[in-house]
């Protein structure tokens, strides 16, 4: 097996465990820890197929792309915490509520 294909299957299982606890998990935080394990998965699939080419160099494409994707990353994740905490404050859960009540 090629280093290519495990770390590809290794981006898709990261992908995918993060999707399961996306969906199952009802606590906030772990829901945008899982956003964020989703997002690892793509990126590690996006380097490990950056080497379409025959040639000796990677294309440099969708290193940039995760390059990028890692600077959003880092601000969507500010920008969840912070209104986690907001929603931590104004009704004492760190979760939403299922009849969307305050």
């Amino acid at each position: 097996m090629s280093a290519t294909i495990l770390f590809s299957l290794t981006g898709i299982a990261l992908f995918f465990i993060g999707l399961f606890h996306l969906i199952a998990r009802e606590h906030l935080l772990k829901k945008i820890l899982a956003a964020n394990v989703m997002g690892s998965g793509v990126f590690l699939v996006l380097v490990s197929l950056a080497r379409r080419t025959d040639g000796p160099y990677p294309d440099p494409v969708p290193h940039a792309l995760v390059l990028t994707g890692i600077v959003v990353t880092v601000s969507a994740t500010a920008l969840a915490l912070t209104l986690l905490r907001r929603i931590h404050k104004e009704t004492g859960e760190p979760t939403l509520s299922e009849d969307g009540r305050e």
